[in-house]
This record gives C-alpha cells, structure tokens and sequence, in this order.
C-alpha cells in the first residue's frame, strides 16, 4: 500500500527533493527549529525514563516487605501536602506504638527512628552531624545497612541509654581523617563523649540521602539524652509474608487509631506506607513531571513548525511561475498539493532524525558524566523515544505543512504566469 502511494506520487516527492536540494540555506533555517525540538524530546524522555528508574531502583533497594509509619498533622490526610503538614512537630508516635506493631500477625521485626543534628567534634575538629537515631533492630530491617568494621550497638546498649556511635564513612573521614582504626574513640556530642563502635560500609545515596553522612545512635539516647523528647518521628517494619501487605496494613492503622484514642480516620496523626505504595507513589510523581517536561519541549517544536510554514509560504510565493507552469503542462492540484506537503514532511523528519542523533550523543555524554560524578544516573534511549522523536517531526510537517501547500494547489494557470 506504501509502495503504490509512493509510486502514484513519485514525481511529487521527486520535485519536492529537488526543490530542498537546490535552496540549502532555507532547509537548513527550516530544520534548524525542528532538530532543537525534537533534541529536546529525546533528552528529556530519557532522562525522565532514567530518572524514574534510578528512583524506583532506590526505593526498590530498601525490599518489598516494609511498611513505614510516620507522624503527620492529624486532618491533613495521606497526601503529599498531607504529609508536608506533617512535617510539623507531632509528639503522639511513641516507642510503644513501635513494641505494640512489633507483636502483630505477620510482622517479623521493627526499628523506631528520630532524626536530629548537632555538632560532633573529635581533638580539635568540628562538624555538624545528622544523627540517625534507630533501635537496634535496624539491620535487621534494612539489609543493607552494612558494617565495614566494628559492631552495630545492642537492645540492651538502646535501653541503657549508652552512648555509643556508628559513623558513615564521611563521617568517618571528615572527623578522623586518615585514621584508618577508630573503633574505640570517643568523640563529642552536645559536651558528652560518644564511643565509636562501628563503621558504615558506603552505601551512597539512596532517594537522594546520603547514608555515608549519617550516624546512627540508639534511639533512646538520642531522645533523651540529645533531642530531650519522649516521641519518635517514624518506626518501619517488616512483614513475614508480603502477600498479606493490605491486611497487615488496615491492622498496623486500627491499631495506631485505637491506642491513640482516634475514632475518625481523618484525623489520624500518622500516615501508613508500604513499598508497594510507595514505589506506585514515586512513579506517579516522576511519571507527571516528566509529561509535564515533554508538554514544554514540544513548544519549542510548535515553534519550529510555526518556522516551517513561514518558509513554505515564502517559497509559495517565490514559485509562483513554476507552480502556473506545472499546472499549464497539466499537473494537477493534488500533485501540487503532494509536492509542497512532501518538501515540509523531508524537511520535518530530515530534522527529527537529526534531533534523535544529537539526543543520543547528549544522552550519552551525560549518562557518562554521571556516571564519572558517582551518581550512576543511566539515561536510556528506547524505541519510544525514537517514535516520539521522529513522529511528532512527521505530524508537524504534515499540520504545518498542509496550509502553504493548499494555498499552492489553488493557484489558477492563468493568474500565476500573468504575475510573473
């Protein structure tokens, strides 16, 4: 079918191949606007695609049996601006609520957790720390949190209120240096010594925080030995079967809602979230602002589109003798028509495929520079980049296209060879 329509049109396309060839400047101001825009389709389809599975790769990382608890503004409702409310001091979440989830059906384990910072020093030198305060059961729900010496402190260590530490490999590097042994130092938080009993193994980021930044400290002693609070900020456990996710869940909320006296669910001070949930969260958001991107890319391709039509109806006008003579010699409106929507449709995809070469080499460049940064960010070109690329090139000549060459298959014989 391709073939016969290409064949029936053949002395149309041939013309329109000609015409491009012989006016090389006005093509290349013609493409120019359609490369930038289809190059800005490739680049940013990519790299939302990679963006998006770095993320859910993070996310992913931390396993598929979790269930995170947190605090949020009783009212605000489990949302993104929900949860930002939350972000406001909520003192109910307790280590208790922690023990009492610890002991339903199918949870295996739980850490409670409380954030805070300060500033650490060790023989003269300072730096702000982010203290990570954790049960000692953490490890137990994140697998990946690794040792590269010493030990992780114990339950009892967590209940005695000891003050002991496990740096991050920063950490480490920032406070001690060189100083390949630190198992043992004490170094100083808030006038106290904290004794150095591990060493994180690197871990990097994950959902962009730094986990080789932190330090991790029972988290009753940093409650009430640093913070000087009673609460905690969140707890995460682990489910024995990920199966039973969605009844494991409505059990961890009826029992938050009843030991914190909540009798509507829409003022609960804590919000539930499990890895499903969560990678289906991260995916929506990213999967939103990448269309949003593409949506703003594309004008710039409208815009090329927009160059495109101006040129042709230039070159309408500067044809006008060739267009009353083709159609002296007998040449029809339509092939007219095919001749100038063929040169818009050459010059339109001409450009999109050189859009998608210079948005692979730009893809690359910047996978590798990521890559050299220590982010590991891959930007993937797929095939649906390529299609997009290469179709919305196609479907702005063709919309683009279509008025300059109407305007051209209506010129009468006569009117045109009397202009000139």
């Amino acid at each position: 079918m391709l073939f016969q329509f290409l064949s029936h049109h053949a002395q149309s396309f041939l013309f329109a191949l000609r015409t491009i060839l012989s006016h090389k400047a006005r093509t290349f101001l013609a493409l120019l606007g359609v490369v930038i825009g289809v190059l800005s389709i490739i680049v940013i389809t990519s790299f939302g695609d990679g963006v998006k599975g770095f993320v859910l790769g993070q996310v992913a990382s931390f396993g598929s049996d979790f269930i995170q608890v947190e605090t949020q503004m009783p009212g605000a409702g489990n949302s993104p601006s929900g949860q930002a409310l939350g972000r406001l001091t909520i003192t109910t979440l307790k280590i208790n609520d922690a023990e009492a989830i610890r002991r339903l059906p199918n949870v295996s384990e739980v850490y409670a957790g409380s954030i805070g910072q300060e500033r650490a020093s060790y023989r003269g030198t300072h730096k702000r720390i982010l203290l990570f305060g954790a049960s000692a059961t953490a490890p137990i729900v994140d697998p990946n949190l690794k040792l590269e010496s010493g030990r992780f402190y114990s339950g009892d260590e967590d209940d005695g209120l000891a003050q002991v530490v496990v740096l991050g490999a920063d950490i480490k590097d920032a406070l001690f240096g060189k100083k390949s042994d630190v198992i043992g130092e004490t170094i100083r938080i808030k006038g106290q010594g904290y004794k150095v009993i591990g060493v994180l193994a690197r871990r990097g980021s994950v959902v962009f925080l730094n986990f080789d930044e932190m330090t991790y400290v029972p988290v009753q002693t940093l409650q009430k030995k640093i913070l000087g609070v009673n609460h905690i900020a969140f707890f995460t456990s682990k489910m024995s079967d990920v199966s039973r996710e969605a009844e494991t869940v409505a059990l961890i909320r009826e029992t938050l809602r009843r030991r914190h006296d909540i009798t509507n669910p829409d003022r609960d001070d804590f919000v539930v979230t499990s890895a499903r949930e969560a990678q289906e969260t991260v995916s929506s958001i990213l999967g939103a602002m990448s269309l949003l991107l593409m949506f703003l890319t594309s004008i710039s391709l409208v815009v090329g589109g927009v160059g495109i039509m101006n040129v042709m109806y230039v070159s309408v006008a500067e044809r006008t003798s060739e267009i009353g003579l083709r159609k002296a010699v007998g040449a029809s409106s339509k092939s007219v028509l095919w001749q100038f929507l063929f040169e818009a449709l050459i010059i339109t995809i001409l450009g999109g495929l050189i859009g998608v070469l210079l948005g692979v080499i730009i893809t690359w460049g910047l996978t590798f520079l990521s890559g050299q940064l220590g982010y590991g960010l891959e930007l993937t070109f797929t095939l649906r980049s390529f299609l997009l690329g290469v179709g919305f090139a196609g479907l702005v000549g063709i919309v683009f296209g279509l008025a300059p060459a109407y305007r051209a298959s209506r010129l009468s014989p006569m009117e045109a060879l009397r202009k000139e």
